[in-house]
């Protein structure tokens, strides 16, 4: 993978282990020459990963709808900012742009940019791995209702198992990096892409 999208957010919470490994994943990946693609926010636990990669070395695509970016939200060291008419090709251009993602802690954006990763991967649209950096627990609570639905029969396993989970950012990258895509629906109307 040469360039990650990092999900998170835009809040540090309360959290200290979060906090610091948010500043352990912009360094992991600066030494692993990824690039990371992100809300271009240098606030919150994005501002975190995005100031560890750039404190490294690292390169920096942040990518912000116009609507959000005002001097005390946008970072201005990035190696390259994309501005957006909205949040939606917002998603697309990180999309676009990356060869994997990455969860780590954040709130309902971060939540509606899981699952609508995690959607178009179970509709075949893409074959990139997506990870969760499970940090002290945060996504335990997720995984279970993930779990729920699958019982409840709303959710298949296979498309659940997708998703890779790890506490640690070696652990996760190592399973990003040997992720087996699932094969498309065969349902898919692959003409229609």
């Amino acid at each position: 993978m040469n360039s990650i999208s990092v999900f998170c957010g835009s809040s540090e919470g309360n959290d200290k282990d979060i906090i610091n490994t948010a500043f352990k994943l912009g360094k992991t990946l600066a030494e692993r020459q990824i690039t990371l693609v992100y809300g271009a926010a240098k606030i919150g636990i994005m501002g975190k990963v995005a100031e560890s990669l750039i404190e490294n070395g690292g390169k920096t695509i942040g990518v912000i709808p116009t609507f959000l970016k005002t001097k005390e939200i946008v970072h201005t060291e990035l190696t390259e900012l994309i501005t957006t008419e909205n949040m939606h090709d917002r998603k697309i251009i990180m999309y676009e742009k990356s060869d994997g993602f990455i969860i780590i802690p954040g709130g309902f954006g971060t939540m509606d940019e899981f699952f609508e990763i995690t959607t178009w991967g179970q509709l075949g649209l893409h074959t990139k791995p997506i990870g969760i950096l499970n940090i002290n627990g945060y996504y335990d609570p997720l995984l279970e209702q993930c779990k729920v639905m699958v019982n409840r029969g709303f959710l298949k396993q296979e498309n659940l198992d997708a998703v890779v989970v790890d506490d640690t950012i070696d652990g996760l990258l190592n399973k990003m990096n040997n992720y087996k895509p699932l094969p498309a629906p065969k349902w898919l109307n692959k003409e229609g892409l």
